[in-house]
């Protein structure tokens, strides 16, 4: 198959989820984004079952070039990631966020830390159970790239689910900043594991390089974003500020990635500083109409996109059935380490912050994962490992989303009732 141009992969991709998206609306009914998920996964088991039956039709062959030229890890971390940030932290309210402000925090950081150790135990321990070779350094390095919630899967199901505003408030909170830490803490973790096997990690080393992206990302997105707001004020012209904020996205983003400090996290600090402080004295109300409803479409489209994609992912992805043992494990694992790392800082909260009826068990069964986790497991250098750590990925990934995905409402709807 000759080369794909990127106008050609666009195209592609966009008559994919057009088509996915209309059957999903008229017949399976689904949320959006779940429905492109499945019907995804759906025609890559398919193709993989017809190159089974018919090797020389050749349509598997085609689909997996197409993939392979598209790169998953740098379509999400390097292109969707950065614009879907900024979407979801632009119409975050801050002055309700600020109340939770603690909880989100704790559970940003401190959640994701304790997360990552006890996946990591756990995925060590039944790997070596089940004879998989997994030196803990890399059961380290699976335990932070699956341990934040994903921000693009969590803030599209509470789309469709009707959360609690105070509970709401918190679930999106955490998403979007635990998924900038979350990052930063698999850059290091990474860092440490190819270095020695990981005999030679430095928590000391790896604190100041987690400070330095956590911190610095925070401070660049804020001087970044309080620049562009600054800019948007000083004109009243929608289409110049709807540029603006387009720099302000790929410029904060592309500047974080070169200084070493986390985009995600700056991206998030300036959409919402911007989302918050813009509408007060810099956007008149034409563009805010305009602005937001400019990056609410930009978020419904490339939702879509991402979604679409993590489906047709199985495609390239090297599943080894000896593996299956050691994925379905990590399902109930992620799971009550979510339950834990969420549990502790709620029950700490409980006598300082006001908290809604059944708190830890929505956020547990909430704490979706997504398409950065399949990108991050897919950035793992080549190896046996990556193969065990990309199946077991991809494995909750899959749970969360479409299971979790749609159970969430009945769930929240028995806990408020």
């Amino acid at each position: 198959m000759t080369s794909l141009s990127l106008f050609d992969m666009i195209a592609v991709l966009l008559v994919l989820t057009a088509a996915f998206g209309w059957i999903n609306h008229v017949l399976l009914k689904l949320p959006q984004t779940i429905g492109l998920l499945v019907m995804a996964l759906a025609a890559s088991l398919v193709l993989i079952a017809v190159e089974l039956a018919v090797p020389d039709i050749g349509l598997y062959d085609d689909a997996v070039a197409v993939m392979r030229q598209l790169d998953f890890e740098e379509t999400v971390l390097n292109g969707l990631l950065a614009f879907l940030l900024f979407a979801g932290a632009l119409h975050v309210d801050f002055s309700a966020m600020k109340s939770r402000l603690g909880a989100i925090s704790i559970m940003a950081t401190f959640g994701v830390l304790i997360s990552t150790m006890l996946i990591a135990t756990g995925f060590w321990l039944i790997a070596g159970l089940v004879n998989i070779p997994m030196p803990f350094a890399w059961a380290l390095v699976f335990g932070a790239l699956i341990s934040p919630t994903d921000p693009v899967a969590v803030l599209s199901t509470l789309k469709q689910v009707a959360v609690p505003k105070s509970l709401q408030t918190i679930m999106t909170g955490e998403s979007l900043f635990n998924d900038g830490v979350g990052v930063v803490l698999f850059t290091v973790l990474l860092a440490a594991a190819t270095s020695l096997d990981g005999d030679g990690i430095d928590l000391i080393h790896v604190g100041e390089l987690f400070l330095v992206d956590a911190v610095g990302g925070g401070i660049l997105g804020l001087v970044a974003g309080y620049v562009a707001y600054r800019g948007m004020r000083a004109i009243d012209d929608y289409p110049v500020e709807v540029l603006i904020s387009l720099a302000l996205v790929t410029g904060t983003y592309a500047l974080a990635t070169k200084l070493h400090m986390s985009g995600p996290i700056a991206v998030v600090v300036a959409g919402i500083l911007i989302g918050n402080r813009g509408p007060v004295d810099a956007l008149s109300d034409q563009t805010q109409q305009f602005m937001f409803g400019f990056w609410t479409l930009i978020d419904e489209v490339l939702n879509s996109v991402l979604f679409l994609l993590i489906g047709l992912e199985v495609l390239v992805l090297r599943f080894d059935i000896s593996l299956l043992g050691l994925a379905i494990s990590a399902i109930p694992l992620a799971l009550a380490a979510r339950f834990i790392a969420v549990g502790l800082p709620v029950m700490g909260l409980r006598r300082s912050t006001a908290l809604t009826k059944g708190t830890i068990r929505v956020l547990t069964w909430g704490g979706l994962r997504g398409g950065i986790s399949v990108a991050l497991a897919l950035a793992l250098p080549e190896s046996d490992i990556k193969t065990a750590i990309l199946t077991a990925t991809y494995a909750v990934v899959l749970f969360t989303i479409i299971v979790q995905g749609l159970t969430l409402a009945p769930l929240v709807k028995r806990i408020v009732d």
